[in-house]
């Protein structure tokens, strides 16, 4: 919000180089909450996408995490008045691969009671099949 009051003087003073400064200031922090708010949601649904894959089960409370965190991400990447995306396919992808390890390191203590560490967890999953999985419920 200061920002918003600094840019206003900025422009009633005419310093219009600076006010275009902080614009650009402004783009970039919100962007980037953008991207963290998507590798955030990421990471959840890699989470129960590495559960269902290592137990061989799902549940509705996964499910509707899943679809909750999908349309979360689709609604964050999603820029209103440019009709695209803030991030293109590849650029969620790599955000996916980014929160992967996260993600990973979640299910251990979530998968089997917790009775695995992340890289055990790991070799009963394929990434490339829960990465792909992930993109195709995102594209849907």
């Amino acid at each position: 919000m200061e920002e918003l009051f600094e840019l206003k003087s900025l422009l009633i003073a005419g310093h219009i180089d600076d006010a275009l400064l902080l614009v650009e200031e402004l783009t970039e922090m919100s962007k980037d909450d953008k991207l963290n708010k998507i590798f955030s949601f990421g990471i959840i649904i890699l989470l129960h996408l590495i559960k269902q894959q290592a137990e061989k089960r799902s549940t509705r409370s996964w499910e509707t995490s899943i679809a909750n965190s999908v349309r979360q991400i689709q609604r964050t990447n999603k820029r209103r008045k440019a009709k695209e995306n803030y991030l293109k396919p590849e650029e969620l992808k790599d955000t996916l691969e980014d929160a992967y390890a996260s993600a990973l390191r979640q299910a251990a203590l979530e998968a089997f009671e917790g009775r695995y560490e992340a890289e055990e967890i790991a070799e009963m999953v394929n990434k490339t099949d829960i990465i792909a999985q992930a993109m195709d419920l995102i594209d849907s």
